[in-house]
């Protein structure tokens, strides 16, 4: 069985974690403190970060990547497009979420509000978090202005795109840091990527001193 070295709340792993699970591949989950001092996950990883995926005798770090492998070596079913231009558009919105939507708010709110306190970095900075709770309004009212388009994220049927921007939000979600009311079309799209199968086991998850709100897992929320 391939085992998953992750933090319940943190975007990439989630995304590996939808990955696996939509593509039906059984996958033992082992939290890793990846902020403490482990040799044994040093070596895993060097750049002391997860993601880290231990499958088909292989160690496989990097959330995006990891992704792709799996994409490749189990292509049912297919959370990529077979063109160039859908597979170009998926890893533009993969990007845009892993890299400026984290920046901009993920780093600033979950980081501030719960990471600190996990990994005893100190206290929330409260200019980051007005600075992330100002910017998710931007992002919302972009993946609104995608969708009113499209069916999904990055075009007609559900992609990696998609996974990426609902790891980020579910992990926002569990601190309620959502309006879902800003975007009729955007709480649509995450009432149906999140009645998925796949997504079952995040909605499950459990962070100590940190109880999600009512919401968090009910589907017709």
């Amino acid at each position: 069985m391939a085992k998953l070295y992750h933090v319940p709340l943190s975007p990439f792993c989630r995304k590996v974690r939808l990955s696996l699970a939509e593509k039906k591949i059984e996958c033992e989950l082992i939290e890793e403190r990846y902020w403490e001092e482990n040799p044994d996950f040093h070596r895993r990883n060097p750049a002391r970060k997860v993601p880290v995926l231990r499958i088909d005798g292989k160690t496989l770090p990097e959330s995006t990547a990891i992704c792709e492998y799996l994409e490749e070596k189990y292509p049912e079913p297919p959370l990529m497009p077979r063109g160039a231009d859908g597979r170009y558009e998926v890893r533009r919105m993969v990007a845009w979420f892993d890299d400026k939507f984290h920046h901009e708010v993920t780093s600033k709110l979950l980081y501030e509000r719960v990471n600190k306190k996990i990994t005893g970095a100190g206290f929330p900075d409260s200019g980051n978090v007005k600075s992330g709770a100002k910017a998710i309004k931007y992002h919302l009212d972009y993946m609104a202005f995608l969708l009113e388009q499209r069916r999904w994220l990055a075009g007609d049927v559900m992609t990696l795109a998609d996974f990426a921007a609902a790891a980020h939000l579910s992990a926002l979600d569990y601190i309620s840091d959502v309006d879902w009311n800003r975007s009729d079309v955007v709480k649509d799209w995450y009432a149906k990527i999140k009645s998925r199968p796949a997504f079952r086991s995040i909605l499950a998850d459990q962070v100590s001193g940190f109880p999600p709100p009512r919401h968090y897992s009910n589907l017709d929320f």
